[in-house]
């Protein structure tokens, strides 16, 4: 197969699984959205984590909140733990990489705060070792995971959310992951900002 048959299979792929696994995934994602807008008028915050495009993909939420996703409006609270290096490099060198998110979680979450947690493979020790973080201070989970949600689908309550992307592939799991942030920004401002004119 030539360069240009096999790109225009990788979008093909991408497309059937956005469009196959819409009617699966939105109302998950309606009701993360009403979790994280309920958190934010309640004066909380969004704490994201994740691994390798996963941690880029926690990051793209916070800057998406802090900054803006169409529209202007104010600044919304979320921190990415996946920035700072001096935190990470200190908690994984004096006690394991495993604990960089949750040491985090301990330190800034707050009842009531949404934690988001990525994971393509549901099975990432550190995120699973932040919901249980997240537990203590009685914070939300809103889990984005593929491959059947792994050890992190098997963790989460009646009050978090779990939206499962139906597909073992890790690229296309990550596809479909950042669609559902865009749908996550685009409902939050809409229960903000209202509908636009």
């Amino acid at each position: 197969m030539d360069h240009e048959s096999r790109i225009l299979a990788h979008f093909a792929a991408s497309a059937r699984l956005k469009q196959d696994a819409a009617p699966l995934l939105a109302p998950a994602i309606a009701r993360a959205a009403g979790l994280v807008t309920t958190c934010l008028f309640a004066d909380g915050r969004v704490l994201a984590c994740g691994n390798g495009g996963s941690a880029g993909d926690a990051q793209h939420f916070a800057a998406e909140m802090v900054g803006r996703f169409e529209r202007e409006r104010p600044e919304l609270p979320a921190i990415a733990l996946t920035t700072d290096s001096s935190i990470l490099t200190a908690i994984a060198n004096d006690y394991s990489f495993e604990q960089v998110f949750a040491k985090q979680v301990r330190a800034l979450g707050r009842k009531g705060d949404v934690l988001l947690a990525i994971s393509t493979s549901g099975n990432s020790g550190n995120v699973v070792a932040a919901i249980d973080a997240a537990r203590e201070r009685e914070m939300v989970v809103v889990a984005l995971t593929g491959r059947g949600g792994g050890r992190i689908g098997e963790l989460l309550g009646d009050d978090d959310v779990h939206i499962c992307v139906p597909h073992d592939r890790t690229a296309r799991i990550q596809e479909v992951h950042l669609l559902v942030i865009h749908c996550l920004c685009d409902a939050i401002d809409r229960t903000l900002l209202g509908d636009e004119a």
